[in-house]
């Protein structure tokens, strides 16, 4: 029998990791066969981000990925990786929601439940491992393990315990981001194993290097069971390849039983697959041992750099990387984990491309400072705090009491688009996605985002610039490559070049444009006043309402004629997958209203303007 049990991850967080989770179903499925008869004990294969990248990106039912998985794979134990009472969404739940999303997640397919909270508050988690429970499936109560000033052993062995006496079927360390050090490793499973009488499962990404030597120490110390992940996907931003800790551990008192040519078939297989998804493929998801200071997750960097590549901004990561630690100090220090990693990052990102910090706040940083996530690890920066919330009172009760029931509202809201509880379950965790999803499902047009051929072109506007050129000025030749800019907009706007290797940094003063030939807008030429991509004015004085970040307009608070006050929230816009209110600049009244819910935007127009 074997000693050691592993729970495979490629189709979940390998490709969450390396690829911002954009592997497909069909590419899932031609190999389910050979990964059902290895003898994992588990495949994780849903829940993580894969369900909103199903819906946003893939337009792929995650309902249907999982029937699907559930009968290529009859053989195998299907796990799930479920966020406690924020479910697979960004926000906390109703305890009604909660229960209908598990007992739906078991009768699609889902064996094994890995239950987290990003603040370690386990109030956050009594009602998932309830369901779990009640569905008859198993229940692995997770640690979002960190470091910090205000995490040590102790507390997480006290975790344990709490999950022990909540029902819990086995422990998982879950070592997000890579943090934790081979003799730390032999302390921290050591202390839970003592504590517990629990099976401990080990998860551990490979930025820093160090989990290969962090599962052996594991398994020298008591933990039976390890999450790896096929190495065509595997290492890095990922996790130690099964191959080589199968291999490690073979002929050991800590041998897996698996056999490692038919793990090579499957790695085969996967290495082919990977080089259709090379569009995002990412220079952030290798080791890197800054994961030490940042705390980056590995299933977090692909997708923000994924996701800065999107914003123009890719050249700025350096920055929000050291932006990210900071902004978890003020707050507290939350392990970064879903939604905890997006919730910091996404204004790390936002501190850094508006030049400065906090000038605008996300809707979900001001409900992590009032507690609707839980109880923050640490003590917040008041001066943030009161900044973003200013007095308003923090919660100190369990977040989701203060939630009514919301299944029977949500299955009105969408009666006329679910045709399933799924298709409702789905709303509840994205309304304005899913809304989009569910009608275009339903009117047969639905349009997954391309895949390029190798080599190909992103796609892009019909203008071209270039970005690396050389410019001869009085018979002297100088070559210049563009390594980032300012924001569009401004009156004068910084563009920071390399001048024969040298950085400069150039401000560019607009006096003039030109129509670029053949655009059109409405059928419509766009005028010269016109921001790209869009017939709306540019900012021009203090009362025009912009955007700091690209996104979409989730609500339109105003109207024309309305009276506001300087900080009024005016619009609600979504960006990086968070939500962000922006506020009235000034006192006056609304004139004009130039974008409706939906609408797509861009920093350099005007959304609002008041006079």
């Amino acid at each position: 029998m074997a000693k050691t049990l592993i729970s495979e991850l490629v189709l979940r967080d390998g490709h969450q990791s390396v690829i911002a989770t954009r592997m497909r179903t069909d590419d899932m499925l031609p190999i389910c066969p050979k990964l059902d008869n290895i003898g994992f004990w588990s495949l994780e294969a849903w829940g993580g981000a894969t369900f909103d990248s199903c819906v946003r990106f893939l337009k792929e039912d995650p309902w249907e990925r999982i029937q699907k998985l559930r009968k290529a794979l009859p053989n195998s134990r299907i796990q799930m990786l479920l966020r406690g009472q924020n479910l697979l969404g960004y926000r906390h739940y109703s305890d009604d929601v909660v229960r209908a999303f598990v007992k739906k997640s078991a009768d699609n397919g889902i064996d094994v439940f890995r239950i987290f909270d990003a603040m370690n508050d386990l109030r956050n988690l009594r009602v998932s491992i309830e369901a779990v429970k009640k569905a008859g499936k198993h229940a692995e109560g997770c640690i979002s393990y960190t470091t910090s000033p205000v995490h040590d052993i102790p507390q997480f062995v006290a975790l344990a315990r709490e999950m022990e006496a909540m029902g819990c079927d086995t422990i998982a360390i879950k070592d997000m981001a890579g943090l934790l050090t081979p003799y730390k490793t032999t302390e921290l499973v050591k202390a839970v194993c003592a504590a517990v009488s629990l099976p401990i499962h080990l998860h551990s990404h490979s930025t820093s290097g160090l989990s290969s030597m962090c599962f052996l120490k594991a398994v020298e110390a008591g933990a039976t069971m390890l999450d790896t992940c096929n190495s065509s996907f595997g290492e890095g931003a990922s996790h130690s390849s099964t191959e080589s800790i199968v291999a490690a551990l073979q002929g050991t008192p800590y041998d897996t039983g698996l056999d490692l040519a038919a793990l090579q078939e499957i790695t085969s297989y996967f290495t082919e697959v990977r080089q259709k998804y090379w569009q995002f493929e990412s220079a952030f998801t290798g080791v890197d041992t800054r994961v030490l200071v940042n705390h980056v997750p590995g299933g977090m960097i692909s997708n923000l750099s994924n996701q800065l590549k999107e914003l123009g901004a890719l050249e700025r990561m350096n920055e929000v990387l050291a932006e990210i630690p900071r902004v978890r100090e003020d707050l507290g220090y939350p392990p970064l984990v879903t939604p905890t990693s997006q919730i910091v990052g996404t204004q790390a990102v936002m501190n850094v491309l508006t030049g400065t910090r906090y000038k605008s706040v996300t809707n979900e940083v001001k409900s992590y400072l009032l507690g609707h996530y839980g109880k923050a690890p640490g003590k917040v920066n008041e001066q943030v705090k009161k900044l973003a919330v200013g007095d308003e009172e923090v919660v100190a009760c369990r977040p989701a009491d203060l939630l009514e029931d919301e299944m029977n509202r949500l299955r009105i809201e969408c009666e006329d688009l679910a045709k399933s509880e799924e298709d409702v379950l789905t709303y509840a965790m994205f309304p304005e996605l899913a809304k989009t999803f569910l009608q275009e499902r339903n009117a047969g047009s639905l349009n997954v985002e391309p895949l390029l051929l190798k080599g190909a072109a992103a796609p892009s506007s019909d203008r071209y610039a270039p970005n690396e050129f050389k410019v001869t000025l009085h018979g002297e030749t100088f070559h210049i490559r563009l390594t980032g800019s300012g924001h569009r907009g401004e009156a004068q706007r910084p563009f920071y070049v390399s001048v024969d290797g040298i950085s400069e940094e150039v401000m560019v003063e607009t006096l003039n444009e030109i129509e670029v030939s053949g655009e059109k807008s409405n059928g419509k030429k766009k005028s010269a006043t016109s921001a790209p991509g869009a017939d709306r004015p540019r900012p021009s004085h203090q009362g025009c309402v912009a955007t700091a970040m690209p996104g979409t307009i989730v609500d339109v608070k105003v109207k024309a004629g309305d009276k506001v006050e300087a900080g009024d929230g005016v619009l609600v816009i979504e960006a990086m997958k968070m939500e962000n209110e922006i506020q009235a600049p000034i006192s006056g009244i609304v004139i004009s209203v130039h974008v409706k819910k939906g609408d797509s935007v861009a920093p350099d127009e005007t959304l609002v303007e008041i006079q």
